[in-house]
């Protein structure tokens, strides 16, 4: 596999990050949270994302987008699995761009390398959510072809009630 991908856009390029990019994907993973007004919630620090994408059981991976060699966007992706496919599929759990480089192809060029990658895997789909009131968001999916899960709802155990059904099993 080849570390730096071109783009169609002139001066892009996408490449897999290494363990010396934490300190940055941290920094990308703060930012998305502020824009996603959820920047109280994020308890990731660089110990745990080594440890998570670079360690003895990695668990994503992390793509870079740079624009003249700066760095400009980021998407953290891992595989998830359907059994009505029988296939693996990628999951996109973050995907954020830089506000001053919005609306310049960067984003749909990063989807596009994660579709090739899916197909180059042998995946048979690419999700990702959205929140509802990213309407910009999901405007650009849609002009992209994707399709909203409108008849699933997303249910999560966190925290204290995590803890409160795991305790509650027999061993």
């Amino acid at each position: 596999m080849r570390n730096v991908y071109k783009t169609r856009i002139p001066e892009l390029t996408i490449r897999f990050a290494s363990e010396n990019d934490v300190p940055l994907i941290l920094e990308f993973i703060k930012k998305l949270a502020v824009y996603e007004k959820l920047e109280d919630q994020v308890t990731a620090d660089i110990n745990i994302l080594k440890s998570s994408l670079f360690g003895d059981r990695k668990v994503a991976e992390v793509i870079l987008a740079e624009y003249k060699n700066a760095p400009v966007a980021f998407s953290l992706f891992f595989h998830n699995y359907s059994t009505f496919l029988g296939k693996s599929g990628l999951y996109i759990e973050d995907l954020f761009v830089e506000e001053d480089m919005r609306g310049k192809g960067i984003g749909k060029e990063v989807l596009a390398f994660l579709a090739r990658l899916a197909v180059e895997r042998g995946c048979g789909r690419l999700e990702w959510w959205v929140l509802d009131w990213n309407q910009r968001a999901i405007n650009f999916y849609r002009k992209l072809g994707a399709h909203a899960m409108d008849d699933w709802t997303v249910y999560r155990l966190s925290e204290n009630a995590l803890k409160n059904l795991a305790d509650s099993s027999e061993r």
